[in-house]
């Protein structure tokens, strides 16, 4: 049996990419800096045009300081700064485009795209649906199953449950532990201290789980492979880094997100919308012809 396909946009990661990539040297109506939108709305054309998905969403991030993993640990991503001013505006802008193209848009002041992402995956499973999570971030290794894909567009490459293995050297179940054994700068979640990607890859190749690393902790040492004392003596001292930071890397896939698979089903884009729109951004004749040509 055949699956159909939704497409799930992490739809912040090219928000940021346009923003730091398109020169500042386009303005909406009011005068206000729109290079991210404009950036952001090629993305989509380019993207809409070659995937022609049936089923589609994009998933914003919108809580930087506020999800539920600030709770859990205050120093979440506190090593990032916040987005400026011109930018929050130009995000709210994206969220408008992405909504006239036909797009389910997805935002939670709780939870992370990942998580929005994930939930999706999860509920469209059981409706016999697979995922193309549109994205380059490891991090969706985890909920890459045996018929999903994730796809970096910017490189056109995609992969699935055996290409995460190639790629990061576990299989997509261990993805959320090689990350708590490794840690995340970027997210600023610690880790293991002195534990890289090798050693983590090593260590879950051979027990399967970080649970079952601590459980069978003692056997470490005696396990062959260049440095598994001292591994073993990092992994004694990081145990409750390495719990801490499980319950960080995990994607949450119960959020509060459509379960209907008509809910993601694209729609043509709301020209009249797009038109208005549009106009208040400036945007020339060539983006509104390739908009109306997906119409």
């Amino acid at each position: 049996m055949s699956r159909a396909t939704v497409h799930l946009v992490d739809a912040s990661l090219y928000v940021f990419r346009a923003w730091h990539s398109v020169p500042p040297e386009f303005f909406d109506a009011d005068g206000k800096p729109v290079n991210a939108v404009y950036g952001f709305t090629r993305f989509l054309l380019d993207f809409l045009e070659k995937a022609r998905p049936s089923h589609c969403a994009a998933a914003f991030d919108e809580s930087l300081t506020s999800s539920f993993r600030n709770g859990i640990y205050p120093e979440y991503k506190a090593n990032r700064e916040l987005p400026p001013a011109e930018l929050v505006l130009q995000f709210a802008y994206c969220k408008r485009i992405a909504a006239a193209l036909g797009l389910q848009v997805l935002s939670d002041l709780s939870f992370e795209a990942d998580d929005l992402i994930g939930s999706v995956v999860h509920a469209l499973r059981a409706q016999e649906f697979r995922a193309v999570i549109v994205s380059a971030d490891k991090d969706f290794g985890q909920l890459i199953g045996e018929h999903d894909e994730q796809w970096d567009f910017a490189r056109n490459q995609s992969w699935n449950s055996a290409g995460v293995k190639e790629r990061l050297g576990v299989h997509p179940h261990q993805v959320a532990d090689y990350l708590a054994l490794m840690g995340d700068a970027i997210d600023n979640i610690p880790g293991v201290s002195g534990i890289g990607a090798k050693t983590a890859a090593t260590l879950l190749g051979h027990f399967g789980s970080l649970e079952a690393i601590y459980a069978r902790i003692e056997e470490i040492p005696f396990l062959r492979f260049r440095g598994a004392a001292a591994a073993y003596v990092k992994l004694k001292a990081g145990m409750a880094q390495a719990q801490l930071s499980r319950r960080l890397t995990g994607i949450a896939c119960d959020c509060p997100v459509p379960a209907d698979a008509a809910s993601f089903a694209r729609r043509a884009p709301d020209l009249a919308d797009v038109e208005q729109l549009l106009e208040q951004l400036r945007f020339g004749p060539l983006t509104r012809s390739r908009i109306r040509a997906l119409a």
